[in-house]
């Protein structure tokens, strides 16, 4: 695969763990329903393996969406409906290869796109994201609706300090 390709198509391929870590990746457990292997995913052929500390931030993203897929199930879903990652840490070089912004929360760790199924999942998730920010009195960095075309994603980011809560819908 090209090294330079899209950011919108590296979020909607098919994607493969971290090349040549996969199995190891793929049977780490972040929280009882995400692993490492899905949070490092890239459809890029180039190395990405985060670092304890990333992995630290990934563990507590994961905790976010944990409430998130219990909230979702218990309001809307067929009880068990997973929460699709597209894309969570990314290497400097896979950041680069997809068109990510330079500085994005990607690179640490702390950032995913979730996959949503139109806009209406989308505003769901949103909201539910909202939810559990002000029951658990802690704040998160981004909470984005972000599309191209026709592709609709959520990019969901959590500092360890200093969040923003900066919402946006995106085109």
């Amino acid at each position: 695969m090209d090294k330079k390709m899209k950011l919108s198509e590296h979020l909607t391929s098919s994607s493969v763990a971290a090349l040549g870590n996969s199995s190891k990746l793929d049977c780490t457990r972040l929280t009882p329903h995400f692993t490492l292997g899905e949070l490092t995913k890239t459809s890029v052929k180039i190395d990405n393996v985060p670092n304890e500390e990333q992995v630290k931030n990934l563990k507590r993203l994961c905790g976010w969406l944990e409430q998130l897929r219990r909230r979702w199930n218990n309001l809307y879903g067929e009880g068990d409906d997973p929460i699709i990652i597209n894309s969570g840490f990314r290497s400097p070089e896979v950041n680069k290869a997809v068109g990510g912004a330079t500085l994005s929360n990607h690179l640490t760790g702390c950032a995913v796109d979730i996959r949503c199924i139109g806009i209406e999942q989308a505003l769901r998730y949103a909201a539910i994201l909202l939810d559990i920010s002000d029951l658990n009195k802690e704040d998160f960095d981004e909470l984005l609706i972000e599309q191209k075309a026709h592709i609709i994603w959520i990019h969901f980011a959590v500092r360890p300090k200093n969040n923003r809560r900066h919402t946006n819908y995106k085109r």
